[in-house]
This record gives C-alpha cells, structure tokens and sequence, in this order.
C-alpha cells in the first residue's frame, strides 16, 4: 500500500484537495476524524485555499481543500499525480481522447497545476513540485497511502492512463470481481474497479483517496457519528481492512488499516 518517498516521481500521487460545498462542515469533519489541522491561504484572482496539515498548523502539508464553484458540481476529492512538464502532459491527455478541463496555471502561494477529465469523466489533476502542493508526509497513520479509480471501463482506463503516465498494471481478484493495481515503475501507488450493477447507473466514474487509519472499525463507528454516510463497512482485503465512505457534504473516500509486513 505504499507509494514510495521519491514524490517527485513521475505519474506518483502528488496532492489531493477537497472541492466541497459547505468547507466549515468539511473542516470539522475531517479535523475530528483524523486529528488534521487546517490554515487557509488567501490567492489573489483565486480566492482562500485551505491546507490540511498532520498534527499541528506547523505540521507536514497532507492535503487541501477549496469551496465548490458550482453547485450542479458533485463535492469530491481530485487526486492529483506528478509531471515535470504540464503542457506536454495535457497535450498527451487530449491525445488520448480526454480534456484539459483547466489548462496549466501558476497560482501564486500555491503552486503550479492543471485540471484534466479522462475519457469516461473521471476528473484528475496534474502539478509540479511546489511549497504547497506537495506532501510533507503519506504513507503514515492519517495520511494518504493509496488511491483508487472507479470506472465503468477497466481497460479503457488502462490504455488511457497507460499513455499518459506510463503506468503498468496488474490484474487482481477481489470477491469474485477483477481490481486492477498500477504502478509507477516497480512501486504500487494506486487502483482501477470496475462500476458493475451495485452503483447507481448516472454516477459518474471518479478518483478515491484512501487515507491510511490505525483502526478501521473505530474510524468508520466516528464517520458515521460525525456525519459520513457509510457505503462499504469495515471489510478485510488482502491489503488491510478498509471502508468506504461519503462525507457529511458528499463527497467519497475511504479509510484502510494496511496489513503491514
């Protein structure tokens, strides 16, 4: 369940952040569940960014958070992956049959990224290295160690995601369903499931950040008293025991409890 500590790596989660309609709620939430701290950048032309930090204001940065532009949007989380060029990496998503949703920008105070949506309208992002949007901490208790794409479309989503990041893939069985890892080089950062007749026919396919709980059973119990709707009770997979999750302002994630070597 690990993704490496080089985070400059190309095609490696990089930064996830919270587009949600109610951040007040949003902030509560996620600092009793998971002990984050949270401090707010104002960006000009942009307007306040949110940033989750580990332990304390002074903490390593593990993610953000930004109000919902629209409200016919979905709240969600938008995982974000590293690049070293950003116009040449969204030139190849459009190659590959996705949009450039927001193009390449360099936001003062935050850090340089681009909005991108696949072929089956899963959004993602694309940032280089920065201050803010970089992970001063994953792969620990409380922090990102895992993310995950639900489609409709596995081996669409290989070939797309395959051109644009290079990333190899690795066919698994869980329940009788396929799952899909990928890696970024010989390093498991992430994986793809399949949409089948359990999820509602008009939801959209979309990115899942997985953040690493010392015990799921109690973190998902305090979800649902502080709100979260519960999709997916503790369960155990071969990597850990995990649950699946919609925050009180709807949007998806989930929590694991890695079975650790």
């Amino acid at each position: 369940m690990t993704a490496g500590d080089d985070r400059h790596d190309f095609g490696w989660p990089g930064w996830i952040d919270l587009a949600s309609p109610d951040p007040d709620a949003a902030r509560t939430f996620y600092c009793q569940l998971f002990g984050w701290q949270v401090y707010t950048l104002v960006v000009p032309g942009y307007g306040d960014y949110d940033v989750f930090t580990l332990g304390d204001l002074d903490g390593p940065e593990i993610g953000g958070m930004q109000k919902l532009a629209d409200d016919t949007q979905r709240p969600s989380w938008t995982c974000y992956f590293r690049v070293q060029d950003l116009p040449a990496v969204t030139a190849v998503v459009k190659a590959e049959r996705g949009k450039e949703l927001i193009p390449p920008a360099d936001y003062a105070g935050i850090g340089a990224v681009a909005l991108c949506m696949d072929p089956q309208g899963a959004d993602f992002g694309i940032t280089l290295p920065s201050d803010v949007l970089r992970f001063g901490a994953m792969n620990e208790p409380s922090t990102l160690c895992w993310v995950e794409l639900a489609c409709r479309d596995i081996e669409g989503a290989r070939r797309f995601y395959g051109g644009v990041f290079g990333w190899h893939f690795e066919e698994l069985d869980y329940f009788g369903a396929p799952y899909i890892n990928f890696r970024a080089g010989e390093t498991p950062i992430g994986g793809i499931v399949g949409m089948d007749g359990r999820w509602p026919p008009h939801y959209p396919p979309h990115w899942i950040p997985y953040i690493w709980v010392e015990d799921c059973d109690a973190v998902a119990a305090k979800a649902a008293e502080l709100g979260a709707r519960i999709r997916i009770p503790p369960t155990d997979i071969n990597p850990g025991r995990y649950s699946m999750m919609t925050d009180p302002t709807g949007a998806r994630l989930a929590v694991i409890t890695p079975n650790l070597p």
